[in-house]
């Protein structure tokens, strides 16, 4: 298994493909290419139906996956607001790559899950590994992911919402020759592969771990039998200045995820926003439905703190692979929020990425939100750099 990434900055389409086909192409060595995953910025767009095209002449794939993004990453590098190609291949022996592509209607959760199967095209016995991209204005992701990990519960799952577009239509998703401007498109890789994830949601955790004793559907009422507002008030005023600046559009809410956790570490809390407050109720809404039972604490983010959880995130991964092998790939799902916007400089989670990893070939983009797993549930994020990493199941 062997996997090359490659960027260009070229305005013209056709030396942009050529220069990251003949770089993957140059880092793969000989022989045939059996993934190829593009990122190309809006800049772009009149040129979408032509993409595949180029790149099939050039590099051959046998089968080629890809979206529009608002920025794009790969070489070391993160483009943002400027013209720019991501390419990512792979040459992946004793490896099935299965493309896919979901529009219309999804299965019924209640149903079998041979329904899924059938729309994806594998069955969970071949313990498929996913990659998948989605245009957000024509699909209701969060039901897909939960669609997939009914029917492939033991299967990774990593990508992102398309971006670069305001309106519907204007997206575009590749895959195989076709361009799409709604639905999905994946890929599901079988036999020997496997797809190791690190999801870096980039807050740290203020005030205390406490239970929710009373909500309806997203609505937190109670915390520990208080008015949630009430506690909510009382946080921010235990605040200094700095972190008071930072809750007026940096507070959010983590849901710890395995309740048997007794002391949650970064990675256990699942991160979402804080939607609204009705102080008269004495109530929070939340970007996420709730249970009663459930533990939260809320959780600050800024761009220290992302740095911190992106390292601590990469330093727990590397603890991994002296017993599972080293990836030799990877993608990058980071969200148009983090960058330059929030860290003030380019190339900083890509940086730190090579900081732990080194060498290891990694490309993707900036999502409209990004998928990955928190404590084996497949979740649709936002603020997060969600990463997965390639290398031989055996």
């Amino acid at each position: 298994m062997k996997w090359a990434a490659a960027i260009s900055r070229n305005t013209s389409i056709e030396v942009a493909i050529q220069e990251c086909s003949e770089s993957v192409r140059r880092d793969l060595g000989p022989g045939e290419v059996s993934l190829a995953v593009l990122f190309v910025t809006p800049h772009f767009a009149a040129y979408y139906p032509r993409i595949c095209g180029l790149i099939s002449d050039l590099l051959g794939p046998e089968t080629i996956i890809g979206c529009s993004g608002g920025g794009v990453i790969g070489g070391g590098e993160e483009v943002e607001h400027s013209p720019a190609l991501s390419l990512v291949a792979a040459r992946l022996p004793a490896v099935g790559v299965k493309p896919f592509r979901v529009d219309g209607p999804l299965p019924d959760l209640d149903g079998p899950p041979d329904a899924w199967e059938a729309l994806i095209g594998v069955s969970a016995g071949e313990e498929p590994q996913f990659i998948l991209l989605a245009d957000p204005f024509s699909v209701r992701a969060e039901a897909l992911l939960s669609g997939l990990d009914y029917a492939f519960p033991a299967s990774p799952k990593i990508g992102g919402l398309a971006s670069g577009a305001s309106s519907p239509g204007l997206n575009a998703l590749f895959l195989d020759g076709e361009l799409f401007d709604g639905g999905a498109v994946g890929v599901a890789l079988t036999g020997d592969i496997a797809v190791d994830t690190v999801v870096a949601q980039g807050c740290r955790p203020v005030g205390d771990l406490m239970r929710v004793t009373s909500c309806e559907e997203n609505m937190l009422h109670e915390l520990d039998h208080r008015p949630a507002f009430e506690v909510l008030q009382e946080l921010f005023a235990s605040f200094d200045e700095r972190d008071r600046g930072l809750a007026q559009t940096s507070l959010f809410a983590g849901i710890l995820m395995d309740e048997l956790t007794e002391e949650p570490r970064v990675g256990d809390f699942l991160i979402r926003n804080l939607i609204g407050a009705d102080p008269r109720r004495g109530a929070i809404a939340v970007g996420e439905n709730l249970q009663e039972g459930m533990r939260l604490r809320f959780h600050l983010r800024d761009a220290e703190t992302s740095a911190e959880d992106l390292h601590a995130m990469l330093t727990g991964y590397e603890k991994t692979i002296s017993d599972n092998g080293s990836p030799t790939g990877a993608l990058l799902f980071s969200c148009v929020g983090r960058g330059e916007y929030l860290y003030g400089r380019p190339n900083f989670d890509t940086g730190i990425f090579q900081d732990h990893l080194g060498g290891v070939p990694v490309g993707g983009f900036f999502c409209n939100g990004e998928i990955g797993p928190v404590a084996g549930t497949t979740f649709l994020h936002g603020y997060t750099s969600s990463f997965g990493l390639f290398r031989p199941r055996h």
